[in-house]
């Protein structure tokens, strides 16, 4: 358990990309990991592709935990709950990590002495190849920072569970569930470690409806106000600044 990495991935109905992203953590050159697979009740082949994988690569450091569909959060809650490791990674089922990502994620951990760090990434299109496309990250984000840059990415992340306690690293289950427990973490003091190296490939859908922009106007408000209980003018404040670094992410 020194080392382990316990790597959580919430699989819904992700038939066209799960084996290449399992694929990707088995192809890691650092292998003191566990892989928790956690099925979230899909509707597609999804499960079934994942019994054939066990079935025809066996690999004991994978793990496929079943549930009925009840969401991302608690899907890596459940894979938090049954995790091994002392350190605790995400990666989101659609998601590429470089073949070298733990490892150079492990050593700048250790190197910083870090509770909580995140990686720089690549945005990919819909068959996994990046577009060039690439998110810079700063050396450290602290939650007043982090209310108005959301540029810490999901599938980058990773915690010491020595320095923050397993129980203090359960989403809550309310939309955007991830970035709230970025502020719940930096609220408590704790300081994000960023490594400015492109180890991830974001892949994205060719086109965003403008329906799925409102979408994250009104999840991002929903953070400042209810989760975060932050008033109307403090809101606007961190509002205003989010809109402008998440365009200029993507531009």
């Amino acid at each position: 358990m020194e080392k382990k990495v316990s790597i959580i991935v919430p699989v819904y109905n992700a038939e066209k990309y799960i084996l290449e992203t399992v694929a990707c953590v088995k192809a890691q050159t650092y292998a003191d990991w566990e892989l928790l697979l956690v099925e979230d009740g899909s509707s597609d082949t999804t499960r079934q592709a994942l019994f054939r994988m066990q079935e025809e690569s066996p690999d004991e450091r994978v793990r496929v935990i079943l549930q009925e569909n009840s969401g991302a959060a608690k899907a890596r809650n459940r894979g938090i709950s049954q995790a091994l490791g002392r350190y605790i990674a995400f990666l989101d089922a659609d998601d590429i990590w470089e073949k070298d990502k733990l490892e150079k994620q492990l050593a700048f951990m250790e190197e910083k002495q870090a509770a909580f760090s995140f990686t720089g990434y690549e945005f990919a299109d819909e068959s996994g190849k990046g577009t060039g496309k690439v998110v810079r990250v700063p050396d450290t984000i602290c939650y007043k920072q982090a209310l108005k840059n959301t540029t810490i990415f999901t599938s980058t992340v990773m915690f010491d569970t020595e320095k923050i306690a397993k129980e203090k690293l359960e989403m809550p289950c309310i939309k955007s569930e991830d970035t709230a427990l970025w502020f719940q973490v930096l609220r408590e003091g704790i300081l994000a470690y960023g490594l400015d190296e492109n180890l991830v490939r974001y892949r994205r859908p060719p086109v965003s409806l403008s329906s799925n922009k409102l979408e994250a106007l009104r999840r991002i408000w929903n953070l400042y106000r209810k989760a975060e209980g932050l008033n109307v003018p403090y809101s606007m404040y961190n509002f205003c600044f989010w809109a402008v670094n998440a365009v200029k992410r993507r531009l």
